[in-house]
C-alpha cells in the first residue's frame, strides 16, 4: 500500500476556473473520478477489535454509511501463547463472514481487510488468513508496524489537511509512532505497548513502569523531538479522553478534536487510578472489555506525555481505515478542505435550491470583510447548510440545526468552531437562543464570537429571503463598521420581495449590528463600468 498510484487516478486538469465557484473553488464530488470513492468497505482486524466501515458521501470528507464492530480479543493471552486467542479467532470469523454478507447486500465492489499487530505476532496468524479466505473470498493484508503508523497518520490527515506533530495510535498489542509535517508523513516507529501486551510484564505496576519507561526512551531516541501536537489515535485513548471528559464535566460529548493538557492529562489518569472501574465505565459508557485496559492505557499515556511533552493533545477518531480511503485519493482531493466539500455533499444532497449557499455567501460577505480566513471558511460552511434541515418541524428547524452542527460527522472543525456553526445555524430560522436545551454549549464561546455567530445567522435569514435564479442580481450590502452604518441596496428586480418579513428580519440584523439603516433602491441595473452609487434613490 504506497502512493504509486496517485498519478495514475489523478484526473486532467478541472476546465471549470475556479471563479466561477467562488474562493473555496468547484466541489469536487461533482467530478466523476472523485464519485467514484463513494461506498468504499473497509475492514480492520484488531488484536482488540474487528471493525467494518463504509464509508459513503463527499469524497474528502465521507460519511460513515454504516459502522459495525465486534470485540474479539484475538491478541488476548499472544505473549504467553505466541498464538490467537482461540474464541477470538472464532468470534472474528463468524463477524468476517457477516461483514462479507453485508458488503454484498450493500453490493460494495470490494472490501480492504486489513490485519495489525496479532495476526502479524501470532504462529497460526496465516493460518487464520487462510481460513478467512476460504470462507469468504477474502484477502487479508497483514500490515507491518511502521505501515500501521503510515495508515493512521494518514488517517489523522484526512481530518487536518496540513497538520504537523505526533501521531499516537495504541491497538491492543502495540503502539505505533508517526511523525506529520506540511500534510506528509515522516518517521515511523512501532512498539509493543499496547494493554494486552503489557498485562504479561513481570514484576508487577513497578516492573510495568519500569518496562513503559524504557521502550518509551527509545522511541524518543528514535523519533526525535515531538514537542508540537500530539494526534491520539485508537480506542484506548478515545476511552480516556471520555473519562477526562466526565472528569471536567465537559458539555460537548464529541470526541474528534476534543483537546487535552498534558497536566490535564496527569489529573485524568491520576482520576482514573482512584476510581471505581465499574461506574467509571457506567458513567462514560465504556465496554466492559475496553475497561479493562484503560488502566494499563492510561500508564502509557502518562509516560508518553511526560517523554515527548506535547504542546497540546487533540483526539483523532480517524485512523487506519481513514487512512486507507486516503491512499485512495489523488492529491488534489487531499487538499481540499474536507469541511467545505462535506457542506457542499449537503446542500447538493438536501438543500431545496442547491447552489443558492454560494449566492447566500457572496451577498453577505460585505459584512464580513474583515474577518480572518478561518472566520471566512466557517462562514461559507454555514451558508452551504442554511438550508439543509428545511425538512424539519418549523418549532424545531432552529434547535435541528445547531444539533447537526455541534455532532456531525464534519471534519476540520475545532470544538468552538462547531458551537460557533451550530449557533450561526441557530440564528438562521430564530432571533434568539434562549430557551434551548443546548444553552450550556454557548459559554463554550466569548461573549464576542457569540455576537458574530448571531449576525452571521441573521444575515443569512434576511438574505434567504431573496429566494431568485442563482445569477440574479440582488443588490448589495455596505457595511461601514467605524461609523456603525449600514446601508442595503436593492436591485429593481429584488424590490418585490422586500416585504414586511424581510424587513423585520433586515431590522434585527441591524440591531445586532448596533447600526443605523438605510435602505436604498436602484433606479436601474447599471453597466458594469457604471458608479452605481449615481443612480441610485433612497426608498
Amino acid at each position: 500500500m504506497t502512493d504509486q498510484t496517485e498519478q495514475a487516478s489523478t484526473p486532467a486538469t478541472d476546465p471549470v476556473a475556479p471563479h466561477d465557484w467562488g474562493p473555496f473553488g468547484r466541489p469536487l464530488f461533482e467530478d466523476p473520478g472523485a464519485r467514484a470513492l463513494a461506498r468504499v468497505g473497509v475492514v480492520d482486524i484488531g488484536s482488540n477489535s474487528v471493525r467494518l466501515v463504509v464509508f459513503d458521501g463527499a469524497a474528502r470528507s465521507p460519511a460513515y454509511f454504516y459502522n459495525e464492530k465486534i470485540m474479539c480479543a484475538l491478541g488476548a493471552g499472544l505473549s504467553e501463547s505466541g498464538t490467537l486467542n482461540p474464541s477470538g479467532r472464532k468470534r472474528a470469523l463468524a463477524a468476517l463472514i457477516r461483514f462479507k454478507h453485508l458488503a454484498d447486500g450493500m453490493n460494495l465492489p470490494e472490501l480492504t481487510l486489513v490485519a495489525t499487530a496479532a495476526v502479524r505476532d501470532a504462529s497460526d496468524g496465516a493460518d487464520f488468513c487462510a481460513d478467512v479466505l476460504r470462507e469468504t473470498g477474502l484477502r487479508i493484508w497483514v500490515i507491518d508496524g511502521r505501515e500501521e503508523a503510515r495508515l493512521s497518520a494518514q488517517g489523522v490527515l484526512l481530518g487536518w489537511p496540513g497538520a504537523y506533530g505526533l501521531v499516537c495510535d495504541i491497538g491492543g498489542s502495540s503502539m505505533e509512532l508517526a511523525e506529520i509535517s506540511g500534510g506528509r508523513v515522516g518517521r515511523r516507529e512501532t512498539s509493543q505497548l499496547g494493554p494486552l501486551k503489557l498485562v504479561d510484564v513481570k514484576g508487577g505496576k513497578k516492573g510495568r513502569r519500569e518496562h513503559i519507561a524504557a521502550v518509551m526512551d527509545q522511541l524518543q531516541e528514535a523519533m526525535g523531538i515531538q514537542r508540537d501536537r500530539l494526534f491520539l489515535v485508537g480506542g484506548s485513548w478515545r476511552a480516556i479522553a471520555r473519562i477526562d471528559m466526565y472528569r471536567r464535566n465537559y458539555p460537548l460529548h464529541v470526541l474528534h478534536e476534543y483537546r487535552m493538557t498534558p497536566k490535564g492529562v496527569a489529573k485524568t489518569v491520576a482520576f482514573i487510578a482512584k476510581s471505581d472501574p465499574e461506574e467509571l465505565r457506567n458513567a462514560c459508557g465504556i465496554s466492559a472489555q475496553r475497561m479493562g485496559l484503560v488502566p494499563l492505557a492510561a500508564e502509557v499515556l502518562s509516560r508518553l506525555v511526560r517523554t515527548f511533552k506535547p504542546k497540546d493533545i487533540a483526539v483523532s477518531s480517524y485512523g487506519i481505515r481513514e487512512g486507507l480511503l486516503y491512499e485512495q485519493m489523488p492529491q488534489r482531493l487531499r487538499d481540499r478542505d474536507p469541511l467545505i466539500e462535506s457542506c457542499r455533499f449537503a446542500e447538493a444532497k438536501d438543500a431545496r435550491l442547491p447552489g443558492f449557499g454560494r449566492t447566500l455567501y457572496e451577498f453577505i460577505m460585505p459584512l464580513f470583510k474583515s474577518a480572518p480566513v478561518q472566520r471566512k471558511r466557517l462562514i461559507k460552511a454555514a451558508c452551504l447548510l442554511h438550508d439543509v434541515s428545511w425538512r424539519a418541524h418549523p418549532d424545531y428547524r432552529a434547535e435541528v440545526c445547531f444539533d447537526n452542527a455541534t455532532r456531525a460527522n464534519l471534519g476540520g472543525l475545532k470544538h468552538s468552531e462547531r458551537i460557533f456553526l451550530g449557533l450561526a445555524l441557530l440564528h438562521r430560522y430564530s432571533n434568539k437562543s434562549e430557551g434551548t436545551p443546548f444553552e450550556n454549549l454557548y459559554e463554550m464561546l466569548d461573549e464576542k464570537t457569540r455576537l458574530q455567530a448571531e449576525i452571521l445567522g441573521k444575515a443569512m435569514r434576511f438574505g434567504a429571503m431573496f429566494w431568485m435564479q442563482k445569477d440574479a442580481d440582488r443588490g448589495e450590502f455596505r457595511w461601514y463598521p467605524q461609523k456603525k452604518q449600514l446601508e442595503l441596496h436593492l436591485s429593481p428586480a429584488v424590490v418585490p420581495l422586500y416585504g414586511e418579513v424581510a424587513e423585520a428580519r433586515l431590522a434585527s440584523l441591524a440591531g445586532s449590528l448596533g447600526a443605523e439603516l438605510t435602505v436604498k433602491t436602484r433606479r436601474r441595473t447599471p453597466r458594469a463600468s457604471e458608479d452605481i452609487g449615481a443612480s441610485e434613490g433612497t426608498t
